[in-house]
Order: C-alpha cells, then sequence, then structure tokens
C-alpha cells in the first residue's frame, strides 16, 4: 500500500536560531495584505492600441465589477459554432484607473489575476508588464516600479478570436478575480508557502512548513520569521519562530517542523481546516504577514483495496465538472458554486475532477470547506492539436479552432507548475491529472488498438479488445513515432508535477489505455484513469496488476457504478457529468449544451440525480418518473414491464431516456411508470389503490416498472420493510399561478454573493404544473442586477440577459445581486398569472 501523506519534501534554507512557544491563546488572526482589485472596471468591445494608453479617455465605456466575461452576454447565434455554445469570442479591453496609495510606493506592489481568458496583455501607465496566453493560468506580475504616485491607468487587453479554441464554452474576458498585493521589500512571495503533514496519527500531527523569503531591500537583512498554527475555532496550537539572514535582492526557502495535538483531521464529513500565520519581523516590527490555510489528513492508494482517506477506505464518488455555470457563463459567483456543489453532495457526490483544466482558487476553497475531494487537472491538449467540433483526432485544421496544442512547447512548463504552486496546499486535492484523451492526438495509439481497422460494429466503449496485447504491442511499436512521443511527454510532465510536489499521485484520463499500458505512457501515471472503459477493468487488473486503475469518466447510468460497487480494485469513478455545461454541439442547433448532467444548466436536478442518489446515498429515496408506453424504453408484456431491447440498460450512454415528471396524460392511456429507489421493495398506488409491489432485487437495470393505465388523480410510491421513503405526483390543472423560493433574504455588495430565485408554477389547488409551459417577466429595481435567467433547457436560445425566460418543466430560475445596502425588489409576471415581489435587505 502506498501512503502519502499531505504534503511532502522540506527544503532547508539559512536558519540562525530557532525557538518554540508552546504556550496557547486565542489570538486574532492578522488582517490580509491584499486587496480585492476587482471593482471600478471599464470596459468596451474592439481593438486599439490607443486603449492601452493614460491620456486615452473611456468615459463612454461600460463600467463594471469583475470577474467578468463578455461571451455570455452576447445572442446566441447559429454563425458562431457549437463548441462554443454558439457564441463568439472576439477582442475586448479593460482599464482601471486608481491613485496608488503612498505605501504602495515603498512596498513590493504586485497585481494578481487568477484567471484571463485568453492571451491577455497587462499595460500599466501605458507600458506593457506582462501577460499570460493560456486563459485558466493564475499570474502575477510586480509592479513596483512602474506606479505613480497620482494617477495610475492599468489597461488589460484580451484577445480571444480563436473563440473555438476548446471543445466546450471557456468564456471570454477577466472571468476571475484580480487583486492588488502590497507588502514589504522583505515579504514572503506570492504562494510562497508550502505546509505538509509528513507523519499524522490520531494524538498528534508533525506540520512541516516551507516559505520563501524574498528581499528586494538594496541591502542585506537580519529577520525573524515567526509560524504561528491555529485551528479553526482560530486557537492557536503551535509557535516556531526562526532567525535567518538574507542579502540584498535575493531569495531563499526557510523550513521548520511544528507539533500540532489531537489534530482535527480533514475528512469528507469533518473537513477541519487550521491556519499557518507567516509573520515576518525586522528590527522588531512585523513587515509581512502571510495566510496559509491547510488540512491534516493521510491518502493512500492501494492496486488491489483501493482508496484510504485518514486510513479508512472510501470509494471516490466524483463527478467532472467545467469551469462555467450556465447562465452566468465562466465568471461564477462563489454562491452560485456553493448552491451547486451543496446540491450534488445531497446526491452522495465526494469528489470532482476539474475538466480538463485548473479552476479558481476559490473553487478550491470550497472544495476545502465543504469535504470535497478534487481531482486538478491541468491539460486537455499536449504536443498535437484535438479537433474543437468532433472531439477527437484534428479534423478541422482552421485559424479559428487553434488551440493551446500551439503553444504547449513553449508554455507547458509554468502553466503546470503555477497551478500546482498555487494549489498544492489545498487538502481537497488528492491527485494531479496532466492529461484528458491525449491519445487521440497520436495517431499511432488509435490505429494500435484494433478498433477502427477492423469488425469494429459493437461499441467500442463496450467490448474488450479486438485483439491480443501482443498483437496491439506489435502493432504500436512497429508504427512510426513522429514528431513527438506521447510517453515522453508524459514523463516530462510527471516529473515537473513531482518537482512541486510530491504527496499526491500523477494521474490522466486514457480514451485507449489498452495502448497506453504498453506504450509507456502508463510508465509516468500512479494512477491510471480510464475513460468510458469499464469494460476493461478486469482485463487491465489481470495484466497490469501494480497499477491502481480509476474510472475518470465515465456515463451518469447504473451500469457504470454498478462495475465499480463489484471491485475492490477500482476505487471510485468521475461521472461525465455533474452538471449539464455549455458547448460540445457541434451541428446541434439549437442545442446549446450537453445534458448528460446531475443538474441542469440552472442547477435543478435531473432523473440522473435521483438515480445516483439512490446509489451514493444511503438515506431512504424514492423518485417518480413515467412516459406514455409508445415513447418509453419499455413494453408490456404480459403481466410484466420489460425493455424494448433486452439488455440495453447495460449500455446507455450520456443522455438520460425521454421521461416526465407530471401526472397528465390521455384518459385511459397506457403509462410506463419508473420508480428510482434504494428501497429494495415499493409499492405503487393509484387514487390510493395498489397497483402492486416491485423489488429491485428482481430489477438489474435498478428501476422499477409498473404498466399503468391513466386516471386522473395522485400517484404515490412507499418504500417498504422499514425503509421510509415516499413520492408523489398529482395530476394538476394549467396554471394559475407559481411559487417562489429565495435562498437569500439579505445580500451584501459583493459581485460572489447572490441570491437564487426559483419559481414553479401550480394551478389553483398550489399543485405543482409541470407540463405547462409560460413566459415569465423579470422586473428589477434599479440596485439589482440581473445576471441571467435559465430553465435548464438547453434547446433554448434567448439571452440569458433577458428580463425574460419561457419555463422548463413548469420552472425558472433567476440569479441577482445588489449594488448597494437599500432594500432591493424584483417582480415577477406571467400571462395570466398574478405578479409577486420578493424583496431583499428590507430589514
Amino acid at each position: 500500500m502506498r501512503t502519502i501523506h499531505f504534503i511532502g519534501i522540506l527544503l532547508f534554507g539559512i536558519i540562525l536560531q530557532a525557538c518554540t512557544n508552546t504556550e496557547f491563546t486565542h489570538i486574532p488572526l492578522p488582517e490580509k495584505r491584499a486587496l480585492n482589485f476587482n471593482n471600478d472596471w471599464q470596459f468596451t468591445l474592439g481593438d486599439n492600441q490607443d486603449f492601452a494608453t493614460v491620456e486615452f479617455d473611456d468615459d463612454k465605456w461600460r463600467t463594471l465589477t469583475l470577474p467578468h466575461d463578455w461571451s455570455i452576454e452576447a445572442e446566441f447565434d447559429q454563425k458562431y459554432h457549437g463548441a462554443t455554445a454558439y457564441l463568439p469570442g472576439g477582442t475586448g479591453w479593460y482599464r482601471k484607473t486608481f491613485k496608488a496609495d503612498p505605501q504602495w510606493l515603498d512596498n513590493s506592489t504586485y497585481i494578481y489575476f487568477d484567471g484571463v481568458y485568453a492571451n491577455s496583455e497587462v499595460y500599466l501607465n501605458g507600458k506593457y508588464i506582462g501577460g499570460r496566453l493560456n486563459g485558466y493560468s493564475p499570474f502575477y506580475i510586480d509592479i513596483s516600479k512602474h506606479l505613480n504616485a497620482d494617477k495610475n491607468v492599468l489597461a488589460v487587453k484580451v484577445e480571444h478570436e480563436r473563440y473555438i479554441d476548446s471543445r466546450w464554452y471557456t468564456g471570454s474576458g477577466i472571468y476571475r478575480d484580480v487583486t492588488l498585493v502590497s507588502t514589504s521589500k522583505l515579504h514572503i512571495p506570492i504562494w510562497g508557502t508550502y505546509v505538509t503533514t509528513p507523519k499524522v496519527t490520531r494524538s498528534s500531527a508533525e506540520v512541516a512548513s516551507q516559505i520563501e523569503i524574498k528581499n528586494n531591500f538594496d541591502v542585506a537583512q537580519s529577520f525573524t520569521l515567526v509560524n504561528r498554527i491555529y485551528d479553526q475555532n482560530h486557537a492557536l496550537v503551535s509557535q516556531h519562530s526562526l532567525n535567518g539572514q538574507l542579502a540584498a535582492n535575493t531569495q531563499t526557502t526557510l523550513s521548520s517542523t511544528s507539533e500540532v495535538s489531537q489534530p482535527q483531521l480533514w475528512d469528507l464529513h469533518s473537513p477541519s481546516l487550521y491556519t499557518l500565520v507567516s509573520e515576518l519581523r525586522l528590527n522588531g516590527k512585523t513587515v509581512d504577514t502571510y495566510k496559509t490555510p491547510f488540512g491534516i489528513r493521510t491518502i493512500e492508494y492501494d492496486a488491489n483495496k483501493g482508496f484510504f482517506l485518514n486510513g479508512k477506505n472510501h470509494k471516490i464518488k466524483g463527478v467532472n465538472l467545467h469551469h462555467g455555470a450556465g447562465l452566468v457563463g465562466t465568471a461564477v459567483p462563489n454562491d452560485v458554486w456553493r448552491r451547486r456543489l451543496e446540491t450534488l453532495k445531497e446526491a452522495g457526490v465526494n469528489a470532482v475532477r476539474t475538466a480538463h483544466n485548473p479552476v479558481s482558487v476559490s473553487f478550491l476553497e470550497l472544495c476545502d470547506e465543504l469535504g470535497l475531494l478534487v481531482q486538478a487537472e491541468i491539460f486537455d491538449e499536449w504536443d498535437n492539436p484535438k479537433d474543437k467540433r468532433l472531439n477527437q483526432w484534428e479534423r478541422h485544421d482552421d485559424d479559428i479552432s487553434r488551440g493551446y496544442a500551439d503553444i504547449f512547447q513553449q508554455e507547458a512548463e509554468h502553466d503546470l507548475k503555477d497551478p500546482i504552486k498555487r494549489d498544492r496546499n489545498h487538502p481537497s486535492i488528492i491527485m494531479w491529472s496532466i492529461g484528458n484523451e491525449i491519445e487521440w492526438t497520436y495517431p499511432r495509439y488509435k490505429k494500435a488498438t484494433g478498433y477502427f481497422d477492423m469488425n469494429a460494429a459493437g461499441n467500442y466503449f463496450f467490448n474488450p479488445p479486438f485483439i491480443s496485447p501482443e498483437e496491439i504491442k506489435e502493432r504500436f511499436h512497429s508504427s512510426e513515432e513522429g514528431q513527438y512521443v506521447l510517453a515522453k511527454t508524459a514523463q516530462k510532465l510527471s516529473k515537473w508535477v513531482k518537482e512541486m510536489d510530491t504527496t499526491r499521485p500523477v494521474t490522466a484520463n486514457l480514451i485507449l489505455p489498452s495502448v497506453s499500458h504498453i506504450s509507456g505512457y502508463t510508465d509516468a501515471l500512479d494512477v491510471v484513469g480510464y475513460s468510458y472503459r469499464r469494460v476493461i477493468y478486469d482485463y487491465g487488473h489481470e495484466l497490469f496488476p501494480d497499477k491502481m486503475i480509476l474510472g475518470t469518466e465515465n456515463v451518469v447510468q447504473w451500469h457504470e457504478w454498478k462495475a465499480i460497487e463489484e471491485r475492490d480494485f477500482i476505487p471510485g469513478t468521475f461521472l461525465w457529468t455533474g452538471i449539464d455545461y455549455l458547448g460540445e454541439s457541434n451541428n446541434g442547433w439549437p442545442r446549446k449544451a450537453l445534458e448528460s448532467g446531475m443538474l441542469d444548466t440552472a442547477g435543478f436536478k435531473t432523473p440522473s440525480f435521483h438515480m445516483y442518489k439512490t446509489l451514493w446515498n444511503n438515506q431512504p429515496h424514492i423518485h417518480i418518473t413515467s412516459q406514455i408506453e409508445d415513447k418509453s424504453l419499455y413494453k408490456v408484456d404480459g403481466q410484466q414491464v420489460v425493455e424494448k431491447k433486452e439488455g440495453k440498460w447495460a449500455e446507455r450512454v450520456w443522455l438520460w431516456q425521454d421521461v416526465n415528471r407530471h401526472w397528465n396524460y390521455k384518459e385511459g392511456g397506457s403509462v410506463i411508470v419508473e420508480v428510482l429507489s434504494n428501497c429494495d421493495r415499493v409499492e405503487l398506488f393509484q387514487n390510493e389503490s395498489s397497483l402492486g409491489i416491485q423489488s429491485l432485487s428482481e430489477s438489474p437495470d435498478h428501476e422499477l416498472k409498473w404498466a399503468v393505465n391513466f386516471t386522473a388523480g395522485q400517484l404515490v410510491a412507499k418504500g417498504l420493510d422499514g425503509c421510509d421513503a415516499s413520492d408523489k405526483v398529482t395530476t394538476a390543472k394549467n396554471a394559475s399561478q407559481f411559487a417562489i423560493s429565495i435562498d437569500k433574504s439579505t445580500l451584501d455588495v459583493n459581485p460572489h454573493h447572490v441570491a437564487h430565485i426559483e419559481i414553479q408554477l401550480t394551478d389553483e389547488n398550489n399543485i405543482a404544473v409541470h407540463h405547462q409551459e409560460i413566459q415569465l417577466q423579470f422586473d428589477v429595481s434599479t440596485n439589482v442586477q440581473l445576471l441571467g435567467l435559465d430553465s435548464g433547457n438547453s434547446r433554448t436560445i434567448d439571452k440569458y440577459q433577458n428580463t425574460k425566460v419561457i419555463t422548463s418543466e413548469g420552472r425558472a430560475l433567476g440569479i441577482v445581486r445588489v449594488n448597494d445596502n437599500k432594500p432591493a425588489w424584483i417582480t415577477i409576471s406571467g400571462q395570466g398569472l398574478t405578479s409577486k415581489t420578493v424583496w431583499l435587505n428590507n430589514g
């Protein structure tokens, strides 16, 4: 069994003296040294180099608060491409005029961007000072020498003309937070701390800190570094001091070790966090303070027994998530992510794979707080490009779809190392993924599989290899290497990861693992991820028993979890996907999103959510859906309901079958009722008359089914044998009103704080209406910003920022934030419906 303690190796700096203080008291945590720089930006679409100059007049530009995604504000248009959800890219400029605090001029001062999509150029007072090509990479720039005492103009050009540079919606603009960091010239650099816990027991934990110290003074400095560790209640639990000296304009790393008694371990259900406060003192005065949240926990990986957290075996119940969130695009407020992640946790989700690039630091902070495991992924392309429209090897070589492969050779090292350095203190991260389905882009792999040049009529998702491992090996090694060799690139990337962090395994998501195992690719990996290849779990484990195999992409269907549940050596899965996402809709107009999620684009629960809640959550659960027999996947055969195509449940892929939540059909019509449950036996009642009992033990597809002759009224499903769960659907009349649910009644002025307003159509008896759709109108007070409206229907093409939305299944969602702390209102109305008003900040 391989045991990895959070985090790893120590590098020693210059240490003159060390002392420890074990007197524990409650001490207030120091204030941040960083200033939120999201407010008061000017923005325009278009390009003119004069926009970078101090003299340019931007008074007519739009004033906005970051984060900002301009693509999501556009109209959906078929002239664009489905890979980007039929939304454009373009070029935009941002400008911010500010006066420098006098201290900034004497300090070391930096501007930090957590992500700008893409090809950013940053100018300060007319001078180019830096930027980043990769839109997912965080970066910062030292602006100390460029600041003026009075007026300063920060200008950022964002160029996204090649708007199909990924296979999904990326967004455009400064879509993550911007921060100004100003501190002493003797300071801890941004991302300058690395906290590890090499030894952890229930009674004590060794906490090792590795702190970078930078001296930007022109003379040497003698200093004291004081490290204090606080628990989540802000109680001081450890203190350690180091004295050091650093020459002018140099940098070093100091290392120290402390002990925490009776540590509160970071775990799935009790994600306890500690904070290391590192204080630099110069001549007895504190000149810099750096706070590092971290967790104490152990992770272990065993090729036969699976994954262990703090010594306990857990199945990884994960989902894949892109960095966007439907109606808000990629400028996602933290409250939106919180609501969505908490909903996924309700189903039993305990892990997230960040498909397929680094996410924001605020997203990872939420995962730390909520107890979600994270597989942090870095790249979707390496040496060779993917076809952004068709999702595999390149077949559309045009300028607008050129992506990361064009800059991989020059940018890959810092695009990998920077997010790892930023993120390696997060206890939620349990592995680093260096690539996603990379094999498509190297022709040798596809040709060696045997799937694509012979009798491959069966879906390769569900067929074991047609040829022997020996023939696969012969085919591969007798082919030409080409300009780039995947295995060599993988070794290089894995080496870079381990230069930054040795405490977590390196993995990748393999779409053609039968070849990757013999090509040398998996030699670079500690954990081997299989993409839609659960049919060869046994094949891989038998041939390569020393390698842990993990499901890194699987569809949200029962058969995928069944394969994992039956095998101890498969530690879990990441389902595709947790939430429907914009893009990957080539020639799918008007479908703008991929409908594979447990939640839809609005965050509403889909049937697959309820399926996995029955699999991943031990609490009793029942959910009813139905469909007329003609449209159902099932039919009546005598006294039984059976599949129209026997055994096809085991090969269902991304999309859930067409079912309804309503109970409104033609009187006497034949309806197939499908019940999802983790109760072994469920009884169904129509208008209080029993329609019989079905049992999961007799339902290999994990769905309970009844054939019902429809009669208006109520359908109720009840768990038996002490399984206390039930669900009901009721025939509704046409909508005459609606119910409003709002998750907050007060909001402060913060771009990350929002309120979700859910609307559900109801009839005159307050019964939910799921069979009728009505257009709703949202009107808001002047101090409310309507971020967007959505129904979760991926086949509507109304602009998200409209004030009107057509419901789907009788539902709609609005997301708002406020511009001040005064009372604010939102009025919702619809034809034939009585309007309603909800208030925020109203006392």
